[in-house]
């Protein structure tokens, strides 16, 4: 069978028929996240930045993630500028609707050039595994969110429910099928593998972390108001580091090198219930970063509307 050149009629129905049944399983895959789910409720909280130092960090202990990042990103000198533009983006992915696969498919085409050579070793940032990687960082990181800053710690149950919601994610931005571990206990084997066998202190995850320590200026910052900039990030910086360590696994900081004490845990923990008892308490519009909130908004509209419409005159 000839796909190009010479193909006759047949071949050309054939191609046709193989184009189209792709892009409808494409399509049948990649649906927008649903309000209801556990990632609506809980993405857009503004919690969900405690946990994203530690998500990064496992991303770039990745050799490959960490080579193409270390030469590609802007962390060093913008720290915040990325921090606000990942934060945006993650919250497009679960309260964007159509806009999430947009999104998503915006995401592969800007990584698509991004590559970097270590070593004689080529690193490509749409490499399957390790762009897989990337995305598969992200129930650990609601798992650790759960644990340290929510009344509401993940059941076994809760955990594997949640975990289909993760493959939905992955699926919509093009996560290669064959990387996503199936069930929540094929994940938990697979992450365990990554520290284990794949993850390394890699250089760019020193320079992150040290970067959340004395948060970087903005680059429009005028340089006589850098001074006041390094004084007032400092407590922001320190407690930032202590969370990013903190959340992180075990065996992440042990290949890392770096230290967590029996007291740091207990600060931790002191730190996550008071944030866990304070969050429920605050307006809807400060618990949820913008996007999220008029996600939500919109979704209370929606259903006031068909309530009205059920209870219309006929």
């Amino acid at each position: 069978m000839k796909f190009s050149g010479g193909a006759d009629h047949g071949d050309e129905e054939t191609l046709g028929y193989l184009v189209t049944a792709f892009t409808r399983r494409e399509s049948v895959m990649r649906q927008p996240i649903e309000p209801g789910t556990r990632l609506w409720e809980d993405t857009g909280l503004v919690t969900f930045s405690l946990t994203t130092g530690a998500a990064f960090a496992l991303q770039v202990m990745h050799p490959t993630v960490g080579a193409v990042v270390g030469e590609h990103s802007v962390f060093r000198t913008d720290a915040i500028g990325r921090a606000r533009r990942s934060i945006a983006s993650v919250m497009t992915w679960v309260y964007g609707g159509e806009e999430a696969l947009a999104e998503g498919d915006r995401l592969r085409t800007l990584h698509a050039p991004l590559k970097s050579t270590v070593d004689g070793v080529t690193h490509k940032a749409l490499a399957a595994g390790p762009y897989a990687w990337i995305i598969l960082t992200a129930p650990y990181a609601y798992e650790a969110g759960a644990r340290y800053f929510s009344g509401k710690p993940l059941s076994p149950e809760d955990a594997e429910a949640f975990y289909a919601e993760i493959v939905q994610l992955a699926r919509n931005l093009h996560v290669a099928e064959k990387e996503i571990p199936p069930t929540y206990d094929a994940y938990r084997k697979y992450f365990d593998d990554m520290l284990d066998h794949t993850l390394v202190a890699h250089r760019t995850a020193y320079e992150f972390l040290a970067g959340t320590r004395r948060i970087p200026p903005p680059p429009a910052l005028p340089r006589l108001a850098r001074p006041l900039w390094r004084v007032a990030m400092d407590v922001p910086g320190r407690l930032q580091h202590f969370v990013t360590v903190g959340t992180l696994p075990e065996k992440a900081r042990e290949i890392l090198g770096l230290t967590w004490t029996r007291r740091d845990e207990q600060v931790l923990r002191a730190l996550g219930f008071a944030v866990g008892r304070l969050l429920p308490l605050l307006p809807e519009r400060l618990r949820y970063f913008p996007i999220a909130y008029e996600a939500r908004k919109v979704d209370r509209a929606r259903r006031a509307l068909r309530r009205a419409l059920a209870r219309r005159p006929v």
